[in-house]
């Protein structure tokens, strides 16, 4: 069996697209996933599959969703070993006087076409920091969230309407429990 991490994106925010997480357990298992766990309310899965095709995941439990809870979700997956990958990739890590609560990840469906990663590049302005590495898009925001050149930019949802981000700590959890998942 293979260890998978799901990232619903826009669930349970500002009261938009609720979901209970034991609900979502149930749909999860329905789906016929093993020891699903959920993290925060946000909708992070970590569960167990025969299947591993990260997209081929993410589409059934969208139309999953869908049918249990009347929602239209982007999820993105991940495998283990790609969550691995995304923690020992993170180029801000490496770098002196980063405060790991202002690292944040962007996660993508897939990677990005060159001329919209440009654009997005272009949106990004110091004191704030992007590098992408495949499908995955590494944030530093010094400033947080809210302060950063990307907040609110209709540009940036444009470019990445299918990504969801999370923040270092929640990266760095879902890792561990897909390790104890395994």
């Amino acid at each position: 069996m293979a260890v998978c991490v799901a990232m619903l994106r826009g669930i349970n925010v500002g009261g938009h697209k609720r979901i209970k997480m034991e609900q979502l357990r149930k749909s999860f298992e329905a789906l016929g996933f093993e020891r699903v766990k959920t993290y925060i309310q946000s909708g992070n899965v970590v569960f167990n599959t025969a299947k591993v095709s990260p997209a081929g995941l993410s589409k059934r439990i969208e139309e999953r969703i869908l049918r249990d809870f009347g929602h239209s979700v982007s999820v993105i997956s991940r495998t283990l070993d790609e969550m691995g990958e995304t923690i020992e990739t993170n180029p801000f890590l490496k770098k002196r006087g980063i405060d790991q609560a202002n690292l944040h990840v962007m996660f993508l469906p897939e990677s990005p076409v060159p001329s919209d990663l440009k654009q997005f590049e272009g949106l990004t302005a110091a004191p704030d920091q992007s590098r992408c590495l495949g499908k995955e898009i590494y944030l530093y925001l010094p400033n947080g969230v809210a302060e950063s050149s990307l907040a609110n930019n209709p540009l940036e949802r444009r470019l990445l309407k299918r990504a969801t981000m999370r923040n270092w700590r929640t990266v760095s959890n879902l890792y561990q429990m897909c390790l104890d998942c395994g």
